[in-house]
């Protein structure tokens, strides 16, 4: 652990989404602080694209762990999907 100080405002979601499915992408891990710090940090150690967006992440922060992410917010979701997609693409 770093140490720099963790920003008790700080969010962290993450989703799972398998392209192509007709599921809508599920929240699986979630959480503020300290715990959002982690969340990113084993994202990083495993190589996962992170999307820096405060207020989508604060916005998801109500969904339930293993609930799909709400209709109102299918199309922030859907830009920030497809920028991981587009960004994966460059790296093949």
């Amino acid at each position: 652990m770093s140490d720099t100080p963790v920003n008790p405002q700080k969010y962290a979601v993450a989703l799972e989404y398998e392209k192509g499915s007709r599921e809508a992408p599920r929240v699986i891990a979630k959480g503020r602080g300290i715990i959002a710090e982690r969340i990113i940090a084993l994202a990083e150690e495993n190589d996962i694209f992170i999307e820096a967006n405060p207020m989508l992440a604060k916005a998801l922060s109500g969904v339930e762990i293993d609930d799909e992410i709400p209709v109102e917010l299918f199309e922030a979701v859907a830009e920030v999907i497809g920028f991981v997609l587009r960004a994966r693409s460059r790296l093949l």
